[in-house]
């Protein structure tokens, strides 16, 4: 794999400008499967100074170049492998993929449930329902006011459907189940909303290290959506201009490796009726069988 521009190995370049041809050369070989730490190791194998690197990677990918210090360098995690359209079959179930996005990974994925499957979650949880929370920056939870819906979280495999469902994404995205936080059940009702926020822990926050300690950082998210609100309720991407319909039986997968800020997402407002919602976020390292938040 041969960088564009190639320096002579025998001194790095005082100065780097991010040539057209520079970005494309990072932006293909993250979209073939290297992660970020192979992005720098061949760029310093071909004369590129270590530090302006980080700096180069960081902007071409758009991450915080706080979180890039904080992935570097470490044992890597497992790394979801994104569907490709326009459909993927999963244990004889066909799954559309009509939208796909390349920065962040992002899939639309129709009929990822069935109505029998969405119903039959709505039911399990709706009697252990409460106030939805977040987590802080020590890994406590806690009531924000940017999630104003109610929820309840399954331990892992805790009933058959939960386990199929769990199993079902396991092989669709290349990673083992027990990657999983534990499927969330949330439920808005009108007016409702979840102001727009990262997935990824921040490396920047005091509690980065405890919130990563036992499974690594959160890799993707898959947003399943239980029902067809009346109006509004849509997943929105503010950062890549892309609005995401609530419809019963599809979810929404995306993935942000190292702190993607293009993963910026909101859960909008609720106009009519109500949404209920189904999430699974994925980790570098097993979360545990039969844990839960």
């Amino acid at each position: 794999m041969r960088l564009p521009d190639q320096p002579d190995g025998r001194h790095m370049h005082p100065r780097v400008t991010i040539t057209p041809a520079l970005r494309e050369w990072i932006l293909e070989t993250t979209r073939a499967g290297h992660g970020v730490d192979d992005v720098l190791r061949l760029m310093k194998e071909n004369g590129y100074d270590p530090r302006q690197s980080r700096s180069i990677v960081a902007e071409v990918m758009k991450l915080p170049l706080a979180a890039l210090h904080a992935t570097t360098g470490k044992p890597r995690g497992v790394r979801t492998r994104h569907p490709e359209a326009p459909e993927a079959v999963i244990d004889g179930r066909t799954i559309g993929i009509p939208v796909s996005v390349d920065a962040p990974a992002l899939r639309v994925l129709d009929g990822l449930l069935s109505e029998r499957e969405c119903a039959d979650l709505i039911d399990l949880a709706r009697p252990r329902m409460q106030r939805a929370l977040t987590v802080d920056s020590s890994g406590r939870e806690q009531i924000d006011h940017r999630r104003t819906s109610e929820g309840m979280f399954f331990r892992t495999a805790e009933t058959p459907l939960v386990a199929a469902i769990e199993q079902r994404l396991a092989h669709l995205l290349g990673v083992p189940a027990s990657h999983g936080e534990g499927l969330q059940i949330l439920h808005y009702g009108t007016g409702q909303e979840y102001e727009p926020h990262y997935d990824w822990f921040d490396p920047a926050l005091p509690g980065y290290d405890k919130l990563t300690a036992h499974a690594g950082q959160r890799i993707a998210s898959v947003v399943m959506y239980l029902n067809t609100p009346e109006r509004g309720g849509g997943t929105a991407f503010p950062e890549i201009g892309l609005t995401v319909t609530a419809r019963r039986g599809s979810a929404v997968y995306f993935a942000y490796e190292g702190g993607d800020q293009r993963s910026l997402h909101a859960g909008l407002p609720v106009l009519q009726g109500e949404k209920w919602i189904a999430t699974l976020w994925l980790r570098e390292r097993p979360f545990g069988q039969g844990s839960k938040r």
